[in-house]
């Protein structure tokens, strides 16, 4: 026979932080939850569980055999590291992805998968899936408590956790919620740079920097100083949570940390197959290299005083090169990114660029960013 107790000594075994058992019923309120945070304009550009809010929160129109959700958490600190401080042309990835984190955690749920198939019950193992709102599953099966951040915390490792999920028609013992929440910590709030959190427990997508990281289009202008020297994800609010900060030290300096220029010297073949865990949206390793080209700009202009004219001279001829490109998403992002690092040889190749620009947002892109020149020249 199966039993909650059983799976749990396999969850550990396999690495996982908890495993937690709740019934495969709906999850009250939480469809409205979406619909009216995507009404509100909180989705930003994300679909995942917003396409379906009423199938995200009702495993059983996808599954309609399931009876339980096994719900396990995967932490991936310390052993993720910190990247480390930055240089004029280095950035970051989140620590989640600096390597594939997901790979130990499916490894956990093909586990669990093939002990229910053995004893012959149906098993679907599913990670970062539009069929099911992971975090009320975790939260409902006592793997965590919701944090102000949005996040799910537990008390060893914080919000430094993934989450995956198996349905099953095994009718397992439940685990109850934690009784633990924040209390009144609100650290994640005020650490995140472009104040996403809009209240307790409450994201606006539209504002997360992890967000943009992975979505399409233009960055908006007014959010690419705070993304820094980010390239994929965000962790501020995860590094100001008290929780997570305990199973921060320990771990190794330098993963996550990249040089730019090698970044954006890679062909699309290149930079797919060396970021294999990336989720790069509709495929298009265009919108990673938007992100380095942002990165970039503000990385060198962070560390202006602290680099080498060769420094500056490379990374200006890097942009102008991406200035040029017949792509509007690179110039849109070039042209802005070489009035950050600023400087009279910018000034130059923006004043070239503005000579032969023929789409109108560029063009507007590169008035700003010379007017920002201009500036701090005179």
């Amino acid at each position: 026979m199966v039993s909650t107790q059983q799976l749990t000594k396999i969850a550990i075994a396999s690495g996982c932080a908890g495993l937690g058992v709740t019934a495969a019923t709906e999850f009250a309120g939480v469809a409205d939850t979406l619909q009216r945070r995507e009404e509100a304009g909180l989705a930003g550009k994300l679909r995942f569980t917003y396409k379906d809010p009423a199938r995200a929160a009702d495993v059983r129109r996808s599954f309609p055999w399931a009876e339980s959700i096994i719900v396990v958490s995967w932490p991936y600190m310390p052993a993720a590291g910190d990247p480390g401080p930055g240089t004029p042309a280095t950035g970051r990835i989140a620590r989640f992805a600096a390597e594939d984190q997901y790979r130990g955690l499916r490894g956990a749920l093909s586990t669990i998968e093939e002990h229910l198939l053995t004893e012959d019950w149906r098993a679907m193992p599913i990670v970062d899936d539009d069929r099911l709102v992971d975090r009320a599953a975790a939260v409902r099966a006592g793997v965590g408590w919701w944090g102000k951040s949005s996040m799910v915390l537990d008390p060893r490792f914080g919000p430094w956790l993934l989450l995956g999920s198996v349905i099953t028609d095994a009718l397992l013992d439940r685990t109850e919620p934690v009784s633990r929440d924040c209390g009144t910590c609100t650290a994640c709030i005020p650490a995140c740079p472009t104040g996403a959190i809009v209240e307790p427990g409450v994201l606006d997508a539209s504002l997360c920097l992890a967000h943009w990281t992975q979505s399409g289009g233009v960055i908006p202008r007014h959010l690419r100083s705070a993304m820094g020297d980010r390239i994929y994800g965000c962790d501020e609010c995860l590094a100001a949570c008290p929780p997570g900060q305990k199973a921060m030290p320990g771990g190794p300096v330098g993963p996550g940390r990249i040089d730019l220029l090698q970044f954006l010297a890679l062909d699309d073949a290149g930079l797919l197959a060396t970021y294999t865990n990336f989720y790069v949206p509709k495929n298009k390793p265009r919108f990673l290299r938007r992100n380095a080209l942002v990165a970039l700009g503000n990385a060198t202009a962070t560390a202006r005083t602290g680099a080498t004219e060769e420094e500056l001279a490379e990374t200006l001829a890097v942009l102008a090169g991406y200035l040029g490109s017949p792509d509007e998403i690179y110039r849109i992002h070039a042209a802005w990114a070489i009035g950050r690092v600023g400087g009279a040889v910018a000034a130059r190749i923006i004043e070239h660029q503005l000579d032969v620009e023929k789409t109108d947002r560029v063009a507007v892109e590169l008035q700003l960013s010379m007017r920002e020149i201009s500036s701090a020249l005179s």
